[in-house]
């Protein structure tokens, strides 16, 4: 039987995607297993999560974005994650741009999640920006991350409706909701590799489609047509 995929997941802060992929993995729902926690903030509970799992947990300093201390954290990235065997690296609330050389060792299998419906409330605030400027329906995002924030291939999109009294904290628990589910639906689509990047596009090999002229309408039509 061929090992499994080996993931190096990067937090910020609190780590709940973290614990729903380790869960996922522990539960043989992906094909994976968390081999290594990053953090650039020492106090991140994401790390506690990690080494309540026996998981390797490391803080990495980072200095400002560009910086001699940033590109030799960069390289210090690549090292632990080379170290422990990663195969792919996952994105879970990290809040600090990835370096190039990580981005080059890691070429095609870097994978974010974003509280927002990209290319629409790009940032840090996504599930704010999307209640403030009064959608009906928001979501999150998986993508392939490039150098760009928040601009790589899109892999999977879940939506959530925008209710009337929503504001960023409701509507943000609502899409937190949804983003454990999408992106351990996106990580054994990689370990499956079943995931093709054609341009803009990722083509899900094998994927079920939804049903002809399924769509989400928030509110819901109440007219007969």
């Amino acid at each position: 039987m061929a090992d499994k995929l080996v993931l190096g997941v990067f937090v910020s802060g609190g780590g709940t995607n973290l614990q729903a992929i380790i869960d996922c993995c522990e539960a043989g729902t992906i094909d994976a297993t968390v081999g290594v926690v990053v953090s650039d903030k020492a106090d991140a509970y994401g790390l506690e999560r990690a080494r309540k799992h026996g998981i390797p947990a490391v803080h990495v300093k980072l200095g400002k974005t560009g910086s001699t201390a940033w590109e030799q954290a960069d390289a210090e990235h690549v090292r632990i994650l080379q170290e422990h065997d990663v195969g792919l690296v996952c994105l879970a609330g990290y809040m600090r741009k990835i370096g190039p050389r990580l981005l080059e060792a890691f070429s095609g299998a870097v994978l974010n999640i974003h509280p927002a419906l990209l290319p629409a409330f790009p940032g840090t605030s996504g599930q704010h920006d999307a209640a403030d400027y009064g959608v009906k329906v928001a979501g999150c995002t998986v993508h392939f991350a490039d150098a760009e924030f928040d601009c790589g291939p899109i892999i999977i999109q879940a939506t959530v409706p925008v209710l009337e009294d929503d504001d960023g904290d409701t509507l943000a628990a609502r899409i937190l909701e949804q983003e454990h589910k999408a992106y351990p639906q996106a990580i054994q689509w990689f370990a499956e590799g079943r995931l093709r990047i054609e341009g803009r596009k990722v083509r899900v090999l094998d994927a079920k489609t939804p049903a002809e002229g399924e769509a989400i309408i928030s509110p819901p039509v109440e007219i007969d047509q």
